[in-house]
């Protein structure tokens, strides 16, 4: 059944149309994702689908009784608002529900039996919309997904909460009122991993329809059933499947349409050639054909959608010392948030930093580049280290400059600085070019160059502040949360750049996609000041941290079973438990000659197995592996994790050996 029906949507912003004849629907409880390049509409057409702005031309239809809730990319919130305020407000209909249920059950008993049918229909009625709204125990129910996304002050005011609380309230509230449509907005800013595959779970078993505007490409391919893309300017296409099945088709109809598009341009030329002829256009067939090839000329043909073109200007050859903090330390107050951490980036390193929001990754990068002097121990920087960095706040961009303003090379205010005849020119790969052509190529063209930086979209930011930053000529890109707004096209762009960067790259993001596509190790800060490396990409480093954690928990189940059987007496002890008489199997197990040569052997195959995981690990760490023989590192990421629990393995053999031969 229909749900919401979009019909002939048209946007406009001053002569810029943003798109035209949109036509849209969404069926009961289908998942859809919606993309499109920066500045598509996506989010502009999110807020009339809610009801929060109005469209120039066109009309949207929810069905009778259908409820809707939008959640944006930087929520808002009623003034003197607490978090408690704002969920009860999410609960309000399940409040509502569950008064109206204690109501009629209390009328139920008096009730005669012409009355006593009816109210036993609506109280079913009203008993299935309580369990569709999150069932009986309201606070309870607000309290789990608090707790899970991190807010802990149930009373404390929304206003004295960070951007990333706000929005994870923003998140529990859109959750709470289990609408029957869920308009979600990037709602993976700001949150970190664990927390975003936890919102993946939770929407999956949600019952109501979803759309879903989001750059995490994981997101898209779990949770969507449809993708519909805004071509900007026009109205949308859509494509069956996720993410992938999407891409997939995308490529078909775009080699389809090329071919189409090559057959017309040959139409085209041909006809053209007749016409130039003079062919006479009295008789009737003449004048048919000079009518088809107007047409024909007339008619848009086909182009491939265009792409951000990012380019880095040239940069000095590293020396062998890039950045290293030896045993750094940083308090605020009372809290710990690097503790004792050490770490060297090598030349040609990509490295992700994960960890819980607040354990500290942005205050970690701040260290490294010399901006909070640490509290203990020292970091130094390369002689030759230019370091490009990205805050995640974007300030380097002035909002009342246009956009030709910020991308000078010193920023806005810099006049013609480095240009000629007021034109300003950038060095980009050993060749020069002016800065208007550089902005062009980057998909802002000459009037919105004049535009101020505060109209543009977050994810039109976003690109402009890489743009800016990639004039520099840094070596080391240092990027706090860069995938944020930019759309999937961008983002392809940005990690082809990356990957193809002689330089190294520090690199904090919550996108699981983009890390397990561009980084050579991960930097774990776990939240309690500890700061742990591992190797390979983002699921490497998944894989390894749960193998990890599982051998943890299975030593503290050790140690509480042993701490519960208390000390153990010698036999023979008076009240010590009879020895139990030993198995057929283990009087057989002796330290003999084939375990003595065993254990002789065991030094050789544990340095043999470590050598060949160190090579393996410098292979995934070197960038020419990705750009050379891209093929090998799905093979060399599965060796990786057969190499070390082959070195496990070995190891734990070895104890046993030395236990026998004791």
């Amino acid at each position: 059944m229909t749900l919401l029906h979009a019909k002939e949507l048209r946007l406009t912003f001053g002569s810029r149309t943003v798109f035209d004849a949109l036509t849209l629907t969404i069926e009961e409880g289908e998942r859809v994702g919606l993309v499109g390049v920066n500045g598509s509409g996506k989010s502009s057409l999110m807020r009339i689908l809610a009801r929060q702005s109005e469209p120039d031309r066109g009309e949207v239809q929810l069905r009778r009784g259908a409820s809707v809730t939008y959640l944006p990319q930087e929520p808002s919130f009623a003034a003197g608002a607490t978090v408690a305020s704002e969920l009860s407000a999410a609960r309000a209909p399940l409040k509502e529900a569950i008064e109206a249920h204690a109501a009629l059950s209390g009328r139920l008993a008096t009730a005669g039996e012409a009355e006593h049918e009816r109210i036993l229909a609506e109280l079913a009625a009203l008993s299935d919309r309580i369990e569709h709204l999150g069932g009986w125990d309201t606070a309870h129910e607000a309290k789990r997904l608090l707790d899970r996304l991190g807010v802990k002050d149930w009373d404390r005011p929304v206003a004295e909460l960070s951007g990333g609380l706000k929005k994870r309230v923003a998140i529990a509230r859109a959750l709470l009122h289990r609408p029957d449509l869920l308009l979600l907005d990037e709602p993976t800013n700001h949150l970190d991993a664990d927390t975003t595959d936890w919102l993946e779970e939770e929407l999956d078993r949600l019952s109501g329809a979803l759309l879903l505007v989001t750059h995490d490409r994981y997101f898209l391919d779990d949770l969507v059933d449809r993708i519909v893309e805004i071509d900007p300017g026009a109205g949308v296409t859509s494509w069956p499947g996720n993410y992938e099945a999407y891409l997939e088709q995308k490529l078909v109809a775009e080699e389809q349409a090329s071919l189409a598009e090559h057959k017309r341009q040959r139409w085209i030329a041909q006809e053209v050639a007749w016409l130039r002829r003079g062919v006479e256009a009295r008789r009737t067939k003449s004048k048919a054909r000079i009518q088809r090839a107007r047409k024909l000329l007339a008619e848009k043909g086909f182009r491939r959608p265009e792409a951000a073109r990012l380019e880095l200007a040239a940069a000095p050859r590293l020396s062998q010392k890039v950045i290293e903090a030896e045993r750094v330390s940083k308090r605020f107050g009372e809290r710990e948030v690097i503790r004792d951490a050490s770490f060297i980036l090598q030349r040609g390193e990509r490295v992700g930093i994960v960890g819980p929001n607040g354990a500290g990754k942005t205050t970690f990068l701040r260290l490294l580049l010399g901006e909070l002097p640490p509290d203990a121990g020292k970091v130094e920087v390369g002689a030759r280290t230019k370091v490009a960095y990205y805050d995640q706040q974007r300030l380097a961009l002035d909002p009342e400059a246009t956009v030709y303003e910020a991308a000078l090379p010193g920023g806005a205010g810099a006049g013609s600085a480095g240009s000629a005849h007021g034109e300003a020119w950038v060095e980009l790969s050993g060749r020069r070019v002016a800065l208007r052509d550089y902005l062009d190529d980057l998909l802002f063209p000459p009037a919105m160059q004049r535009m101020q930086v505060k109209a543009l979209s977050g994810g039109e930011r976003n690109r402009l502040l890489l743009a800016k930053l990639f004039l520099a000529g840094a070596n080391v890109l240092v990027l706090d949360e860069p995938t944020n707004d930019l759309d999937l096209v961008t983002l392809n762009v940005l990690e082809r750049l990356l990957l193809g960067f002689d330089g190294s790259v520090l690199l904090v993001t919550h996108d699981r996609y983009f890390l397990d596509k561009v980084a050579t190790s991960i930097l774990d800060l776990e939240g309690d000041g500890r700061v742990v490396r591992y190797p390979g990409n983002y699921e490497t480093y998944r894989t390894l941290k749960e193998q990890q954690l599982e051998a943890q928990r299975a030593e503290r189940a050790e140690r509480a079973e042993r701490a519960e059987a208390g000390p153990a007496r010698p036999a023979g002890a008076p009240g010590a438990a009879p020895r139990a008489p030993e198995p057929e199997a283990s009087r057989k197990r002796r330290f003999g000659f084939k375990e003595q040569r065993e254990l002789e052997g065991m030094e050789a195959a544990i340095l043999a197995a470590e050598t060949r995981k160190a090579e393996v690990e410098r292979a995934l760490s070197d960038p020419a592996t990705y750009q050379k023989d891209p093929l090998s590192v799905p093979r060399l990421q599965d060796e990786l994790l057969a190499l070390g629990a082959e070195v496990d393995r070995l190891y734990a053999r070895w104890q046993e050996l030395e236990a026998l031969r004791g």
